[in-house]
Formats: structure tokens, C-alpha cells, sequence
């Protein structure tokens, strides 16, 4: 099985514009993202797909994978069906793994890749299990709800009390089989999808099933200042 990486990564961030370019003692995010994703053992060859080119020099300038790709994607997954249509068609797995994540573990992609050794799985994610109630009930922090087989049920950004046993904390990486993306890259936006601004319930509303693996893994994503500087004391 051939496994490619995809990090999207688009300049135009509302609420930190450019971050993929952003430093974090001595290295961008962007790179620190790329050069963690090289330490996997499941993956085969990562790049880094963009929209504009200051991320696309820069990406050229450290000695990484890169493509530049249309500013019109909503989404990072629609990004990841531009690059296997322009870039390779030969692998049979594509990850999407986002690109504000500078701490991403590799043992968390190759736990992601690993569920592919069922033949049945499709796409997949990851979720992680959390004591914090103040987690559980932020909007910024969606949410993963499975079934006893760890298939996911539904994604939403707020909870019901009497559902936190079945509800973990959704880790936004993907996978997909090569074939799904591209299908799933043509599905049309829901309405689930437009209130809850999940990408993942478009898939859900089209009948796709979704493989969760349970992670222990701490994520540590970059939307605000504040977590920038949080994240630079963790690598200081």
C-alpha cells in the first residue's frame, strides 16, 4: 500500500493570517509540520500543498515536497483532490494532515494508516478521549460520537450532557482510499456540514463510513495568538 501525506496549507487564515509561515523558535510552522511528518514509518512521500506562493517559496527554500494549487478550495480535503488529480495517481492511500499542528506525533499517522489493514475501511480519523468538561462544551473543540465498533455516529461542536460516554474530542487528521477521495471531492456542500462548518458530515450525509481510532496523543492546534505562545513554551 502506497501512502502519500498531504498538508494543506492556505495563507488566508481569518484569524491568523499567513500562520503557516509563522515562527516557532527558528522555524515555521510549516516546516516543523513537514519535518514531523517525515518521521513517519507509513508514509511514502509527503507534500505540502498551497495556495499562494510565499508558502510555496518558502517550502522550496527548507528543501520540501510542494504544489500549488487554486485559491477556490473550501476545504483542505478538496486541496488533497487537486494534488492526487495533478500530482501522482499511483498511491492507494492519501492522509490529510493539517498544517497547524507543529507537534503532530508520527506514531499518530502511522496509528491513522494502520486501520487500513481492515480492507473494509474507507476513511478514517482520529479522536481522543478527555477529562475536561470545559473541552467538551467549546465550540472550538469539535467533537467525535461512535458506535461499539468505533465507527463515528456524528460530529458536532456541541454536546448534550448525557452523551459524553460515547463522545471524544476529534482529532482533525484524515485518511482516505485514493478512490474515495476523489469521490467524495464531487459530493456538494450539506446542511449539516453549512451549520456545524464540519467537513466530515458531508461525508456522513452521503452515506460514508467513518473508522475512528482512539488516540492518547495530545494535539495541540494554532488558531490564536495565545496558542502560538503556548506552543512555543512547550518546544522551548
Amino acid at each position: 500500500m502506497k501512502v502519500l501525506g498531504i498538508i494543506p496549507a492556505r495563507y488566508g487564515s481569518t484569524r491568523l493570517p499567513g500562520k503557516p509561515l509563522l515562527d516557532i523558535c527558528g522555524k515555521s510552522m510549516i516546516q516543523r509540520v513537514y519535518e514531523q511528518c517525515l518521521k513517519s514509518k507509513n508514509l511514502d512521500s509527503v507534500i505540502v500543498a498551497t495556495d499562494d506562493n510565499r508558502i510555496f517559496n518558502h517550502v522550496t527554500k527548507f528543501g520540501g515536497n510542494v504544489i500549488l494549487t487554486s485559491t477556490k478550495h473550501r476545504t483542505g480535503t478538496d486541496r488533497c483532490g487537486e494534488v492526487i488529480d495533478k500530482y501522482d495517481k499511483s498511491f492507494d492511500l492519501v492522509v490529510n494532515i493539517q498544517g497547524d499542528e507543529p507537534l503532530i506525533d508520527p506514531l499518530q499517522i502511522d496509528q491513522l494508516v494502520n486501520l487500513f489493514n481492515n480492507s473494509e475501511i474507507d476513511i478514517a480519523t482520529l479522536a481522543k478521549k478527555s477529562s475536561s468538561k470545559e473541552l467538551f462544551f467549546d465550540r472550538n473543540h469539535p467533537k467525535a460520537i461512535i458506535d461499539k465498533n468505533s465507527f463515528a455516529l456524528n460530529f458536532c461542536r456541541e454536546i448534550k450532557q448525557n452523551h459524553t460516554r460515547s463522545c471524544f474530542l476529534h482529532v482533525g487528521i484524515y485518511a482516505f482510499k485514493k478512490n474515495v477521495l476523489e469521490k467524495i471531492c464531487q459530493l456538494k456542500e450539506t446542511k449539516n456540514e453549512k451549520k456545524e462548518k464540519l467537513e466530515q458530515l458531508r461525508w456522513l450525509d452521503n452515506h460514508y463510513r467513518i473508522k475512528v481510532g482512539i488516540t492518547n496523543f495530545e494535539s495541540y492546534s494554532i488558531d490564536t495568538l495565545e496558542d502560538l505562545k503556548k506552543i512555543q513554551q512547550i518546544i522551548r
